[in-house]
């Protein structure tokens, strides 16, 4: 479907990084409308393969005021994005897209990676200290909070 595109590139860079083994791969990607019908504008939807990421990017998140909001990798759903002529099928209509496309970016993780998808929308609509109106790091700031608690400050 040509309607997502972005999609193939995003699961062709998600297996190359795979390749090297790496401990975690964090992506960032607008791959649905329906994360800002789900959760508005501010929070970004969260997919992660791993519990305990889940739980220390949510902590991390609210330490800096960005919150980030974990939504399902929900494995039954599998089913819709199969397809009798491809491997898979990289664009499933609503309602559930959001699901469906995590879900698709999840199959082209190889050797069991870590990984966690935030689905950003990247602009900021109303403005405040630090954090001015348009283009905006959805999502950067939980991250980084994070990766830094993970990895320690170096």
């Amino acid at each position: 479907n040509t309607d997502a595109e972005g999609r193939l590139i995003l699961a062709d860079a998600l297996t190359y990084a795979c390749e090297e083994k790496p401990d975690l791969v964090i992506d960032f990607a607008t791959l649905t409308g329906s994360a800002r019908v789900a959760l508005g504008a501010e929070i970004p939807p969260m997919f992660t393969n791993s519990d305990k990421i889940a739980a220390d990017l949510t902590a991390a998140a609210i330490k800096v005021d960005e919150p980030v909001w974990r939504m399902p990798l929900w494995q039954p759903y599998r089913k819709i994005i199969e397809s009798p002529i491809a491997d898979l099928v990289n664009s499933a209509a609503p309602p559930g897209d959001l699901i469906y496309s995590a879900l698709f970016l999840e199959s082209f993780l190889l050797h069991g990676t870590d990984w966690v998808h935030l689905d950003v929308f990247a602009w900021e609509n109303n403005g405040k200290a630090g954090r001015p109106k348009g283009g905006a790091d959805t999502g950067l700031r939980a991250v980084f909070a994070y990766l830094e608690k993970r990895y320690g400050k170096r």
